[in-house]
């Protein structure tokens, strides 16, 4: 009998070392960033999708469908060894930009709002520049890894990713994408500094990036419109003013704990893009600074978690991986800070939008495929090191 219930214990325990280990906090937080972020669509885009296509829950169910999809993938990429993403890291940065020429093309690109950034793929629609957040995030990985050496102690080493990045960056220009542009500039800029470039290094070339950008934005109307009309909304509340002025009023209705799910007013064709763009503010009126709050916590939690992930995998030699967790970290949280800031009236208004809650198949799964990948990083710092975890990091591998 004994040996009998040895061999159970036995068979347990070795099946519990074999089976997969994920960091669960980490995936409850997206899953409920996901959960949220439908109810929210839902809810904030019920009037618009009633008047226009005679269904309340369109984009609710197109949004479902780009979870399902983001799920499928993340299920396959959760189990692709990180050594594969490395190993074809200069190939997929080369696709990306076909991506971004393509969509140039006429008659391959399609015009949404005075846009040219889509791709029609059948009865898909495909976003260039999304694919090319995760494939820039791996090829800075990799190059990082090939050259990190050359990178932090030389300036032919350092220019030659940003020389990438930069032209990345203007490509996304050309459509025009200005939102996407800075936070794929700046998520690169921060893996390089992550990776040990030295501080000073980067001030003349974000020096040179902003001035560049300052003139984009100050030679262009539209651009200096949403500038000058950000700081001072109240000016000119019915034109230039008008998003931000409604998405404020949004927040103060919602006060602490909010009007209550679906009882939003602004949503009813007062403030533009409610579904998309400005979701935050809806949720802000329905779930108040609670709810607000609550959002903002979950995005910490995961920045903060990508980033212990990122240590982790540092400390245990696995540089690749470690440099594609701070890449994940960095793009989510300045997607969530921009998106939140301009909700707020803290930042100029850009479209973006917020990860994991924001209407937006392409996104959506964007999302899903860096997440997966946060994820896989986490697992082989559990399974594959070759040695235990250096007392240094014990607290945070837990």
């Amino acid at each position: 009998m004994l040996t009998v219930q040895k061999y159970m214990n036995d068979q347990a325990t070795h099946i519990g070392r074999n089976l997969p280990h994920y960091d669960f906090w980490l995936m409850g937080a997206i899953l409920l960033l996901v959960s949220l972020g439908l109810v929210m669509v839902a809810s904030a885009s019920i009037t618009v999708a009633d008047r226009v296509y005679g269904d309340p829950f369109h984009f609710f169910w197109r949004q479902s469908i780009a979870v399902i999809i983001g799920l499928m993938l993340a299920a396959v990429i959760i189990r692709l060894p990180l050594a594969i993403w490395q190993k074809l890291s200069p190939w997929l940065i080369v696709m990306g930009m076909l991506f971004l020429i393509l969509v140039l093309v006429p008659g391959v690109g399609r015009v949404v709002n005075g846009s040219m950034r889509w791709i029609r793929l059948g009865p898909i629609s495909v976003q260039s520049s999304e694919p090319v957040k995760v494939f820039l995030i791996v090829y800075l990985a990799g190059f990082l890894v090939r050259h990190g050496e050359q990178v932090r102690t030389t300036f032919s080493g350092f220019i030659r990713p940003i020389g990438i990045v930069t032209v990345v960056a203007g490509l996304l220009l050309m459509e025009p994408d200005f939102g996407t542009a800075v936070v794929i500039f700046c998520t690169a800029l921060g893996m390089l500094f992550m990776g040990g470039v030295p501080l000073g290094r980067f001030f003349p070339w974000m020096l040179t990036a902003t001035t560049i950008l300052a003139s984009l934005a100050v030679f262009s109307p539209y651009r200096l419109q949403r500038l000058t009309s950000f700081m001072n909304p109240w000016q000119d509340p019915f034109d230039t003013g008008f998003q931000l002025t409604q998405a404020l009023i949004a927040f103060g209705r919602g006060e602490w704990f909010g009007a209550g799910l679906g009882s939003s007013i602004q949503k009813l064709f007062y403030l533009p893009e409610a579904h998309t763009d400005f979701v935050f503010a809806v949720l802000g009126e329905e779930l108040g600074l609670t709810g607000s709050a609550l959002v903002i916590l979950l995005y910490f939690f995961i920045i903060w978690r990508s980033f212990v992930i990122a240590q982790v995998a540092s400390v245990l030699g696995k540089n690749f991986a470690a440099h594609t967790a701070y890449g994940i970290g960095l793009i989510i949280g300045l997607q969530a800070f921009i998106n939140i800031g301009v909700n707020t009236g803290v930042l100029p208004t850009k479209g973006l939008a917020l990860p994991l809650i924001s209407y937006g198949g392409n996104s959506m799964v964007t999302n899903f495929v860096l997440l997966a990948l946060l994820l896989r990083v986490e697992f082989e710092n559990q399974f594959f090191r070759k040695e235990p975890i250096p007392h240094q990091v014990k607290n945070y591998a837990a």
